[in-house]
C-alpha cells in the first residue's frame, strides 16, 4: 500500500514552465512503475510520462521533448518538469503507480488499468 500526493500545480502563461512533485508514503520499499497522467475536461485520462525502476523513461508524443520525468528515491518523490507549456497542456495531472520491476505500461491500450495507486491530482492551467 502506497499513498501519493501531488503538488506544484498552478496557473502559468503559454511558453512557461512548471514543476510537479509527487510524494509517496506508506510501503515504498518496492519496485514501482511511476507515471504521470493527465485529464482535461471532456477527455479521457492520458498517460504523459513513465519512469521505470532502471530509470528508463517514455513520453506521450504530445509532450516528448518538453516534459521530463524523474525521481529521487531517497526522498520517495517523483517529478515532472514541464516546459514550453501550451493551453493544450491544461489538465488535472495525476501521479500514479503500480508494482512492476521491468517494463512499465503507459502508452498501450489498457495501460491505465495497471495503475492501482493514484494521487488526488493537481490542476495545471496554461493561459495564452
Amino acid at each position: 500500500q502506497v499513498q501519493l500526493e501531488e503538488s506544484g500545480g498552478g496557473s502559468v502563461q503559454a511558453g512557461g514552465s512548471l514543476r510537479l512533485s509527487c510524494a509517496a508514503s506508506g510501503n515504498t520499499n518496492g519496485k514501482y512503475c511511476m507515471a504521470w497522467w493527465r485529464q482535461a475536461p471532456g477527455k479521457a485520462r492520458e498517460g504523459v510520462a513513465v519512469i521505470e525502476n532502471n530509470g528508463g523513461t517514455r513520453y506521450s508524443d504530445s509532450v516528448a521533448g518538453r516534459f521530463t520525468i524523474s525521481k529521487d528515491n531517497t526522498k520517495n518523490t517523483l517529478y515532472l518538469q514541464m516546459a514550453s507549456l501550451t493551453p493544450e497542456d491544461s489538465a488535472v495531472y495525476y501521479c500514479a503507480a503500480y508494482l512492476g520491476s521491468g517494463f512499465c505500461y503507459l502508452l498501450n491500450e489498457g495501460a491505465e488499468t495497471w495503475y492501482n495507486y493514484w494521487g488526488q491530482g493537481t490542476q495545471v492551467t496554461v493561459s495564452s
